[in-house]
């Protein structure tokens, strides 16, 4: 690695250290490398900001989070987790395989993890805590179900890995379903058992007709995937149009099918929707500027030319890649990690003839399983936060929970046809 690059990740990390958001720290490696090494007018920072927001693609984050905000003003939450308890019944863990269940579907509606924690622990940590879970049991478990959101369509983080690496958005969409149900059901494997284990209750007892009728009234919030997965498979519209239909769609029950959406809803949704994407936009930017330096110092070819001298198994880089991701997962957020890394590993991926769309996926699970690793873990602390407990007071459920992901992670790793079956044959 040439001594620019060396420099840059040096002065990253030690930003880091000094507890310098990461933002300000990638825009700062890079104006000191830019002043040091006199690589480049400084003018180009700014450049290199704005060409990493440049993409129609990214359009799509903002408008899957203001529909995401709009479902949840208008109650779609609050029905999926009553369909959810209507299937799952009185069984032991019942409000456990609830919360799973719910954060998997609520995550088809919002593409973001933490807002998927946020609505659906807001409404089951307190019913858990009530029923006698143990809170770091549940905040653990919603924290980790949350992550889900992270794989399933349509995930922002899939939207972001997209745009950086020019990945088909929908081939993702699609690949990333069997990984997130794979995920969702060895987590409900663990949350049965443990609850098995200190009798932990479940809900309401089972009735067909309670079924029927939160069936009934969840499936206007149902046919969301269905409108933005099929709507993208079928050639009907990008990524992007897709989001504006879901708004669209939101609206429309919101207003006239619940008529549960008011103005003032509205216009705190537009505000939400507003702040987080500008917190995302701004890291997309600082982190296009970050990876164009290292591009430019050609680290992908450095990293390339290394591994091809260490191994031809294509498996043995995989799993190096995922110890390496997994690492950078414990104090770094997926943003962030996916700008700059898969420019950096795209030769890599190239040379041992790894699919674009199925390191993605593997990218992702790891992303998920950094948002509930301590210290930063931002799905756990939100938990955490609505729980209100401490982040170590999870640790020891954590562990087990952790052990299921990763093994669903290893799984798919040396099994890629559980992430490639669908964009291979769902036309």
């Amino acid at each position: 690695m040439s001594t620019g690059a060396l420099f840059l990740v040096g002065v990253f990390m030690l930003t880091m250290l000094v507890d310098l958001p990461i933002v300000y720290g990638m825009v700062l490696a890079g104006l000191a490398y830019l002043f040091l090494f006199d690589a480049a007018p400084v003018a180009v920072a700014a450049q290199q900001f704005v060409t990493g927001l440049d993409s129609f693609t990214l359009l799509a984050i903002p408008l899957f989070i203001l529909a995401a905000q709009l479902m949840n003003a208008a109650g779609l939450t609050q029905r999926i987790v009553r369909l959810c308890a209507a299937i799952v019944g009185d069984i032991k863990g019942g409000l456990a395989v609830v919360a799973v269940m719910s954060c998997l579907l609520f995550g088809a509606l919002s593409g973001s993890g933490v807002a998927d924690v946020v609505a659906i622990g807001s409404l089951l940590l307190p019913a858990m805590a009530r029923a006698g879970y143990d809170k770091g049991f549940s905040c653990a478990l919603v924290g980790c179900a949350g992550t889900t959101a992270t794989i399933v369509p349509p995930s922002i983080v899939l939207i972001i890995y997209g745009t950086t690496t020019n990945t088909s958005v929908g081939k993702l969409f699609m690949a990333g379903i069997v990984p997130a149900v794979l995920l969702s059901l060895s987590l409900i494997c663990i949350a049965v058992w443990q609850a098995r284990k200190y009798n932990w209750s479940g809900g309401n007892p089972f009735e067909w007709a309670e079924l029927r009728a939160a069936l009934l009234d969840a499936v206007p919030a149902l046919m969301v995937p269905v409108l933005i997965i099929g709507g993208i498979r079928l050639g009907i519209f990008t990524a992007s149009e897709a989001a504006s239909s879901a708004i669209v769609y939101s609206l429309f029950i919101g207003l006239f099918w619940y008529r549960s959406l008011s103005l003032r809803a509205i216009w705190q949704s537009l505000k939400t929707a507003g702040e987080g994407s500008s917190s995302i936009l701004l890291m997309i930017g600082a982190s296009g500027f970050f990876a164009w330096i290292l591009v430019a110092e050609q680290v992908p070819q450095a990293l390339s030319a290394m591994l091809a001298n260490w191994t031809d198994s294509r498996i043995t880089v995989l799993l190096l890649l995922t110890v390496v991701l997994l690492l950078l997962g414990t104090f770094m957020e997926a943003i962030p990690i996916i700008i700059i890394v898969a420019p950096v590993v795209m030769p890599v991926l190239a040379h041992y003839n790894i699919d674009p769309v199925h390191f993605g996926i593997l990218l992702t699970i790891n992303m998920a399983i950094g948002a509930v690793s301590p210290p930063v873990g931002v799905d756990l602390m939100a938990a955490c936060k609505i729980g209100g407990i401490t982040m170590m007071q999870t640790l020891r459920p954590l562990n087990w929970m952790m052990l299921a992901m990763v093994t669903v992670l290893l799984l798919v790793t040396f099994i890629p046809e559980l992430v490639m079956f669908l964009p291979r044959h769902v036309q």
